[in-house]
């Protein structure tokens, strides 16, 4: 059987100090380091994922400053996106409401080829704190409401929910991959976590 690649572009946007660079050097390295330099523009990391026997996922994630919402540099920055995280802290309330801005960005900035909104995923880190500054009942809300695939609550400290949650940004990203769209509808809530499909295993990283 043909073997095919996918290359994907992933953007992670959100407020700053929310775990954007935490959450891709946990997926990346598998290392997590709470004192991270605040990222400037853009960073980017790649991840190489053998998804089938005959599939391999190259993921490009974009690790953009929580500074940038307020430039013109994210249209430069969302160019041929396949698909987005936006995370926030659910201690920081703040970090929460300003989702809708970063929704709102995207969606202005970035499309699928057919004109599609990115498939994108809501992700309430930092989970392992308390109090939250977030109900979940919100969260649902306002996942479904605003046009998310779905949200999960993680922890990059704990390594919760990380590789799941990317895992299922994935398999919609080669979903709209392999029909070439039309895009499927989602409806936003909690991302399942009882898939039967196997977890695809790391070739490389870097």
């Amino acid at each position: 059987m043909e073997s095919r690649d996918y290359l994907f572009k992933v953007l992670v946007i959100g407020n700053g100090h929310v775990g954007k660079t935490s959450l891709v050097h946990r997926y990346v390295n598998e290392k997590f380091n709470k004192n991270y330099k605040i990222t400037v523009g853009v960073d980017f990391a790649l991840k190489v994922l053998a998804w089938s026997d005959t599939e391999t996922v190259r993921l490009q994630l974009w690790d953009i400053a929580g500074q940038e919402r307020f430039t013109s540099m994210t249209r430069i920055y969302y160019k041929e996106a396949s698909g987005c995280i936006i995370m926030f802290d659910v201690t920081d309330a703040c970090s929460f409401r300003n989702v809708r801005s970063w929704k709102e960005d995207l969606d202005s900035k970035a499309t699928l080829p057919g004109g599609n909104p990115l498939p994108c995923i809501l992700l309430a880190n930092k989970c392992d704190l308390s109090p939250w500054d977030v109900p979940l009942s919100s969260i649902e809300q306002f996942s479904k409401v605003n046009g998310f695939i779905g949200w999960m609550d993680t922890s990059v400290k704990d390594n919760k929910n990380i590789s799941e949650s990317i895992n299922f940004l994935v398999e919609r990203m080669m979903t709209v991959s392999r029909q070439g769209e039309p895009w499927l509808e989602q409806d936003g809530g909690k991302i399942k976590l009882d898939s039967p499909r196997r977890e695809p295993s790391e070739r490389s990283c870097c």
